[in-house]
């Protein structure tokens, strides 16, 4: 998750990261950082990248009610939707 944070920050960022945790992993710039990117922007990063994650979570859930309420209209039973996506 590190890594993907600079790379939403500069996409082209050369780094390599060595643990999970920010506040305690080793991060070694190939680059130098450049743009001097710094752990509190990482930890914002990381928090929009997880947000975006829980995001289309929720949109995948959203889409199935609405795919299965749009079966449910075209005369389809429950137990016809149920067998078509796996509920």
């Amino acid at each position: 998750m590190i890594c993907n944070a600079i790379l939403k920050i500069k996409s082209d960022a050369q780094v390599s990261v060595l643990g999970n945790d920010i506040d305690t992993c080793t991060i070694t710039w190939h680059d130098n950082n450049p743009t001097n990117i710094t752990k509190e922007q990482i930890k914002i990063a990381i928090s929009e990248l997880e947000a975006e994650i829980e995001q289309e979570k929720q949109d995948a859930i959203n889409k199935k009610a609405t795919g299965k309420q749009k079966l449910l209209d075209l005369g389809l039973t429950e137990e016809e939707v149920k067998a078509l996506i796996g509920i």
